[in-house]
């Protein structure tokens, strides 16, 4: 008989995460019990997902909601551990992915019920304690039984803070998985607000040090608009940074420009689409940094520090941070051909999800 494990996601970047681990657990000794936290619950953040990566329906909803980081997290650690003291089988493990709140809250009931867990993408570290992932990622593995990780530097960073090698495992990067799996769907997508042979930029931002602060906001602003008089801009609005450019009453002003998009959410083929055909990604997203540099994709990173620093020595990210001013000359080298190309990275090849198993396997059977 399997034994059960919950595989647990609750935020946008989580679940690209769980679905390929999911395929690779069918057959496997385990039985997986998918918990949502409901910490995304937009259907545009949540939903589409689901239907797209083909993730079944959760075996177990939360329902966390949104609120602060205190509350959502309290809210998430209360929900899971009635969950882990009442199901039944009871688990055996509790993999949790990436470093949002809901990766935290659940490592942090397992732990005090001395139930096994497992992070996958262990060890990535920005050395930034003012971003919220960070706490929650050094947190996660301080408390981990076993850790996944995705690049040569997280097992440095675990070896650093004192964590046992026999614990770590590097099994590469399981978000790639998907990326492969959902390549070829992305590309047959006739998205019809993209000219065919018109050159564009993605764009993405919805960090706190980007988008909360109404001066840092305002330069952000000011440089797209200097960079849509070179192309097309396509924006996806994550929730929280729509909310703040109306308060700013900075959404009208790129509403009014012609050579910028404002969309909602997309799913993430459409996503994939957008990105995969670009000429530059501009962003703070840390998936958005490994994606764009496994395809080869000029990447801009609105950030003075990253916790995947091998998407700037091997791949094709570039550190903007505060020096915005950098952004119109760095976008001439991209069009006109200049800009570094990305290397292969190891592990990034679409068997993270096999291997991850194999590593549960090893560890919990």
């Amino acid at each position: 008989m399997p034994f059960t494990i919950d595989l647990v996601a609750g935020a946008r970047p989580n679940f690209m995460k769980v679905a390929p681990i999911l395929r690779a657990l069918k057959g496997s000794c385990f039985s997986p019990r998918l918990v949502h936290t409901d910490q995304h619950y937009d259907a545009g953040m949540s939903d589409i997902f689901f239907r797209q990566l083909g993730i079944p329906a959760p075996d177990v909803h939360l329902g966390a909601g949104s609120g602060t980081h205190a509350e959502q997290t309290a809210c998430i650690l209360i929900a899971f551990e009635r969950h882990l003291v009442a199901a039944q089988p009871k688990s055996r493990g509790v993999v949790v992915v990436g470093d949002v709140n809901s990766t935290l809250a659940c490592t942090l009931a397992a732990a005090k019920l001395r139930i096994p867990v497992a992070h996958v993408e262990s060890g990535l570290r920005s050395f930034d304690r003012s971003m919220p992932e960070e706490i929650n990622r050094v947190v996660t593995d301080s408390l981990a039984d076993l850790l996944l990780v995705s690049e040569p530097s997280g097992l440095a960073n675990l070896r650093h803070e004192g964590i046992p090698s026999d614990k770590c495992r590097f099994v590469g990067n399981v978000m790639i998985d998907t990326l492969i799996h959902e390549l070829a769907a992305a590309r047959a997508l006739d998205l019809k607000f993209l000219k065919v042979g018109a050159r564009h930029a993605l764009v993405t931002l919805h960090r706190p040090s980007n988008v909360d602060d109404e001066e840092r906001l305002r330069k952000v602003v000011t440089s797209l608009e200097s960079l849509a008089t070179k192309l097309t801009i396509v924006f996806p609005l994550h929730p929280r940074t729509r909310q703040k450019l109306s308060a700013t009453r900075l959404l009208s002003r790129l509403n009014a420009n012609p050579a910028i998009r404002l969309l909602d959410p997309l799913g993430y083929r459409e996503n994939l689409a957008i990105l995969s055909s670009a000429s530059v990604v501009v962003t703070d997203s840390g998936g958005l940094q490994e994606e764009s540099s496994y395809l080869g994709v000029p990447c801009l990173t609105m950030l003075p520090n990253t916790e995947r620093p091998i998407t700037c020595t091997l791949g094709t990210s570039t550190l903007v941070g505060d020096e915005l001013d950098s952004l119109p000359t760095l976008v001439d080298q991209i069009l006109a051909g200049g800009y570094k190309r990305g290397q292969a990275i190891e592990g990034w090849d679409g068997r993270a999800a096999e291997r991850i198993v194999t590593a549960l396997t090893e560890a919990w059977r």
